[in-house]
């Protein structure tokens, strides 16, 4: 073995070359091969708009940990890459863009807009794509999809048409989540709610019999404009005589009637609610049970309407300034208290919500909501960790109708067409129709899906249905799914009915639940704190590997984790320790030819790491099918940082330069060293890709790459606990040396007779045996091992260690005259800072006017140098004898 590992471990270097190399050998590629099992991942396809964050870095990391793992067990695995056109997202960045040069959508049109959209895509779409690769995602990159490629989109209008034809679509007027920023529709699931500080107005409608009143609060009175009637439960004795009568809306002076309805609480406030049905979700049910007029008072973007000129035109919020001030002019204002309440936000832009009526398309979801409940409580997809399937449940059972149609140009058009002459509607996959009662060309709605509608059929489309491809038949349903409990409902819900209405099957029999990577204070990264840290950063100063190794350590499935700099430096220094490791082996073997040696050649210490290895496979394996990525890597961390590389190598190395001199041992040394490497490389291969890749290519030939090379087993023959017991013995005769050692202020280089003592035939025997690997560890001249203190001097050193005693001759330790000069200099530096301090704390005036906390630290001090002149006292005396 000719080759050598450059000095030093360089990932800027090593990474993209790396990268390279298993993209032209198409590693990284998945064909049907039903001789193989397959192991299918699907990756959550990042937003076009978007670029790597921390987020993304953990989720791709995670993904591409079990792929490599499953490719090395022999698995088919196939990991389907893609990005998602994110409807909103995209829209809302390409118009911006164009009203920086001046243009508005409107004015070009949907055809010339939707060119501008498909070029920013070519020019930023794949940009995360290119990241992702930055950080090793070993993806099957020639099956890279896109949510609105030709597959994907033939895939969507299968299943639109086909939940119309069993009525599971609908269109309807029904009250739906509006962003006035983005002036789409959006679903319950992409409402994000935040505590906002906020105000409870009191009001007082009057009777128009004149016979009484009825006092209510709300948190918007700029909603009274579009009041229909007032609520009381129908069991409220308070209000049993007025429900029927008819109340003066005040500022508007309608008429409106006071309505009896179970959804009021009549222990909150004064068990009075007004209804407005044209926004609120709740006033809208209500207003459906009671047959109540829908008044919408705000246009797209929350402004006044032009029916109520005195604020028309006003924004919603100078709307609420402008009635509360009328309200209070008119004496219907009664108080104002201050309130924090739940409030609803644009997942994308952060504006507040507002619900209102609107014809929109559903998607009918108690039907399909059934059997996605039932395919998780029988075991057919598990959670890890298994409590998230209770987030799981409850947003499925409690599931309101998915508003699935949104006013935007990019995405998904919905294929629904009708004619302007006689009112007919016609869905089907057709890009064009013509009227099938009067003949005439048809309009296609304008509006597009929602982008989960796409990113719902992701499992199954991405494989070629609804076509029967091959890829489909095999690769179908998919092994795990990665993705954060932030996602649940937006994806993995919609996945589950999806994959069940339209293939029978689950997409997925694992869902891997991670958390979110927080900053060191442990808060969220955002744009607004300026806290966020750039995966491509951490990467351009201290690689790859290291950012992934950092992102695993100490990461339990659904929890979420600290980012620390210092913990990217601890990774990157055990990928020093790994290279300069395996640099020693590789200088000291050279171009020796290694055998695998015989049995008995093997000695005990050979025995112990193999075993070693050998069960770190086994354990390493258990726990990585669990899904427990974060104890197996820091079980293959504590392996090769403290038993291969701080103990075996340590031990060997008298073998290793005695070579000449005793080549079977020799022999036996480096073949248990490049074994144990070679399996401990392969064991963090999926962890550390890149650096593994370069060891082992470097260090056998036998085999083109890690990731290609088979996944350790445990093999039932290495396993020796004896010789595990063993090494565990002298492990902690050494440390017990060494300690006793580092106290006493010993040079390494002064050797030193050590006498071990133990009462046990076996242990004794065990100890012999193994003196000459362990005697250059404890600095010995000579070893004498036996089963009682005969020829030990009494003023010797003792340690004791598990079922023996160590002794080692004082003087063998010291020189004894040095030693005496060394503590009188000791006590006298003592005595001088025992006289200060008396000094100070028998000073009256100090101790009047110190401060407390001065006074405490010189006692404490009084107390230290006590402390330290009786042992120093203790140690002079022992001298003397």
């Amino acid at each position: 073995m000719a080759k050598e590992l450059e000095k030093n471990y360089n990932p800027a270097d090593i990474e993209p070359r790396t990268y390279q190399k298993w993209q032209q050998k198409k590693y990284f590629h998945a064909e049907v091969d039903r001789d193989k099992k397959p192991f299918t991942i699907v990756m959550p396809p990042p937003n076009i708009t978007g670029q790597l964050h921390m987020g993304h870095a953990l989720d791709n990391t995670l993904q591409d940990i079990l792929i490599r793992f499953k490719r090395m067990q022999g698995y088919e695995a196939l990991w389907v890459p893609g990005t998602d056109h994110a409807s909103i997202a995209t829209e809302a960045k390409v118009v911006e863009k164009l009203r920086e040069q001046g243009i508005s959508k409107e004015e070009i049109g949907r055809e010339k807009f939707l060119e501008h959209v498909w070029d920013w895509k070519k020019q930023y779409g794949g940009r995360i794509v290119e990241q992702l690769k930055k950080i090793g995602s070993s993806c099957d990159w020639d099956r890279e999809r896109f949510t609105m490629d030709e597959g994907c989109s033939k895939a969507v209008k299968e299943v639109f048409v086909k939940l119309y034809n069993k009525g599971l679509i609908y269109r309807g007027e029904r009250i739906i989540n509006w962003c006035p920023h983005c002036l789409t529709s959006i679903s319950d699931a992409e409402v994000e709610y935040e505590d906002q500080a906020g105000h409870f107005w009191h009001l007082r409608y009057k009777t128009t019999d004149g016979t009484g009143y009825i006092d209510l609060a709300t948190t918007r009175p700029e909603t009274l404009l579009g009041d229909t009637a007032v609520a009381v439960n129908p069991k409220d004795d308070r209000y049993k005589d007025m429900v029927g009568k008819m109340l003066d809306l005040p500022i508007v002076h309608r008429q409106i009637p006071i309505i009896a309805d179970d959804y009021v609480d009549m222990e909150f406030g004064t068990g009075v609610v007004k209804i407005t049905p044209a926004h609120d979700p709740n006033d809208f049910e209500v207003g459906l049970r009671h047959n109540l007029e829908v008044i919408n008072v705000l246009t797209d973007d929350a402004k006044i309407v032009e029916d109520y000129p005195k604020y028309a035109g006003m924004d919603r919020y100078e709307a609420r300034k402008a009635i509360v001030a009328d309200l209070e002019a008119e004496g219907a204002l009664l108080k104002t208290e201050e309130h924090e309440h739940n409030v609803g936000t644009c997942y994308r832009c952060g504006t507040t919500v507002e619900p209102r009526v609107s014809k929109q398309w559903f998607v009918a979801m108690q039907d399909l909501a059934k059997p996605a409940i039932e395919a998780v409580k029988k075991g057919d997809t598990k959670f890890v960790p298994p409590h998230f399937d209770k987030t799981y449940y409850h947003w499925l059972e409690g599931i309101r109708d998915w508003c699935i149609s949104r006013q935007l140009w990019w995405g998904h058009q919905i294929p629904a067409f009708y004619c302007d002459d006689c009112g007919e509607m016609v869905v089907t996959k057709e890009t064009s129709c013509n009227c099938p009662k009067c003949g005439k060309p048809m309009r296609q709605d304008p509006d597009t899906l929602d982008t989960w509608f796409s990113s719902a059929l992701w499992p199954f489309s991405t494989l070629g249905w609804p076509d029967k491809t091959e890829e489909f038949d095999y690769f179908y349903p998919t092994s795990t799914l990665v993705t954060g409990y932030d996602i649940i409902f937006f994806w993995v819900i919609r996945m589950m009915f999806s994959g069940l209405e339209h293939t029978g099957e689950v997409p997925f029999n694992t869902v891997l639940i991670h958390g979110l990577v927080r900053d060191s204070q442990g808060r969220k990264m955002s744009k607004s704190l300026g806290n966020g840290i750039d995966p491509l950063e951490v990467i351009d100063k201290y690689g790859a590997d290291a950012l992934r190794f950092t992102l695993v350590t100490g990461n339990a499935p659904g929890n979420d984790m600290r980012f620390y700099w210092e913990r990217v430096e601890a990774s990157r220094n055990f990928a020093n320790k790994v290279w300069n490791a395996s640099r020693f082996i590789m200088m000291h073997l050279g171009d020796a030819k290694i055998t695998k040696p015989a049995k008995e050649d093997l000695e005990v210490i050979d025995q112990w790491i193999l075993s070693a290895v050998n069960t770190l496979a086994k354990d390493v394996t258990e726990n990585m099918e669990k899904y427990e990525l974060g104890i197996a890597v820091q079980k293959i961390y504590d392996f090769i940082w403290t038993e291969f590389c701080d103990w075996y190598i340590e031990l060997v190395k008298p073998r290793l330069f005695n070579k000449e001199e005793d080549p079977v041992s020799a022999n036996a040394a480096f073949w248990t060293l490049k074994t144990v490497l070679i399996d401990s490389l392969k064991l963090l291969h999926p962890y550390m890709p890149f650096i593994t890749e370069e060891i082992f290519c470097t260090l056998q030939s036998e085999e083109e790459s890690i990731m290609i090379s088979k996944w350790p087993e445990f093999d039932a023959a290495w396993e020796n606990k004896d010789a595990e017991n063993k090494a565990e013995m002298m492990k902690n005769l050494i440390r017990g040396i060494r300690n006793i050692r580092t106290e006493m202020n010993v040079a390494p280089s002064r050797k030193a007779q050590v006498y071990i003592v133990a009462d046990d035939t076996k242990i004794c025997d065990s100890l012999k045996e193994l003196v000459g690997t362990y005697q250059h560890m404890i600095s010995a001249s000579e070893v004498f091992v036996q089963m009682d203190k005969t020829g030990i001097d009494e003023n010797a050193v003792s340690v004791v260690i598990d079922k023996a005693t160590v002794y080692m001759p004082l003087a063998d330790l010291i020189d004894f005259e040095k030693e005496k000069e060394r503590l009188a200099k000791e006590q006298k530096r003592l005595e001088g800072e025992l006289k200060r301090v008396h000094g100070m704390l028998n000073n009256e005036k100090f101790m009047s006017k110190a401060p407390e906390a001065k006074i405490a630290e010189e006692k404490e001090k009084l107390a230290k140098y006590e402390s330290m002149m009786a042992k120093v006292q203790e140690q002079l005396k022992a001298l003397e004898k």
